[in-house]
């Protein structure tokens, strides 16, 4: 099997695990803050894509967003080692726990595979609607097999843009500083829950553009791949091009891009 058909048959055998704990009891706990929430089903997610993927690829190396909250070595030392790495696994077990934790469709399992910093496999499944994105570089992006592209649609005036709120608070007053400019400047504004959820549908054409501020690379690296394939364009949000390190993002179809980011350069993040 190819690294993308493994990818999409864990990423479904995690959704699956996932929906099924819905309406259970579950533990959830506090991380960075009030705003920052796991359940003990991201971990038991984490765990089943890390253990399936260690099966298939034993020599690949492993990047999570609920280990890495407890590895000895700074997020930061990792990705630059992810730079320069063969094979790095990037997983969001529940990417939008929030939405999970009040019983809200929306959040997704996002699965990306880097080769020595550039992304080569995107996966994005979202088990309440049963949707699988994925993308494998250079050979197009998909929605339960079928071809996707960014929208069209130019200018920001006649765009449907969305954004999402971080757990870091000045992160979070940064979006709403941007929120004011760009919410004035576009048709409307979607906040959904899900970075990988925004970032799909964006690369489906079901929305125009996605920006948001202090993510990490679990939130977003499916996404991109899944943009870039699917026709779109990926900057952080003063133009600079997408690295793993990226954490302020913006991802939209190549119509807009450059006026978001006319909007959000003054800012400075």
């Amino acid at each position: 099997m190819s690294y993308l058909d493994v990818a999409v048959d864990i990423a479904r055998e995690a959704g699956k695990m996932i929906k099924s704990k819905l309406d259970t009891d579950f533990v959830t706990e506090e991380k960075s803050s009030s705003f920052d929430v796991v359940t003990e089903i991201d971990k038991a997610s984490e765990k089943l894509i890390r253990d399936r993927l260690r099966e298939a690829f034993p020599d690949h190396k492993f990047l999570g967003e609920e280990e890495s909250f407890q590895h000895e070595t700074s997020l930061a030392d990792r990705l630059a080692a992810a730079a320069e790495d063969d094979f790095v696994w990037i997983v969001d077990p529940i990417d939008g726990t929030s939405n999970f934790v009040q019983r809200i469709p929306g959040f997704t399992v996002s699965i990306a595979l880097a080769c020595k910093g550039e992304l080569t496999v995107g996966v994005i499944y979202d088990p309440c609607r049963d949707d699988m994105y994925y993308a494998e570089k250079g050979k197009g992006a998909f929605l339960n097999g079928k071809p996707i592209r960014v929208a069209e649609t130019e200018g920001l005036s006649r765009s449907v843009v969305s954004t999402g709120f971080p757990s870091d608070p000045q992160m979070r007053e940064a979006v709403f500083d941007s929120l004011r400019e760009i919410g004035s400047q576009s048709r409307t504004v979607r906040a959904l829950g899900s970075a990988a959820c925004h970032l799909a549908y964006v690369a489906a054409g079901k929305l125009h553009a996605f920006w948001e501020y202090g993510l990490n690379a679990w939130d977003i690296a499916a996404g991109v791949l899944l943009i870039q394939e699917a026709g779109g364009t990926v900057s952080d949000a003063q133009g600079n091009p997408y690295s793993l390190a990226t954490r302020h993002i913006v991802g939209s179809n190549k119509g807009i891009h450059e006026s978001l980011i006319a909007v959000l350069k003054p800012l400075g993040y």
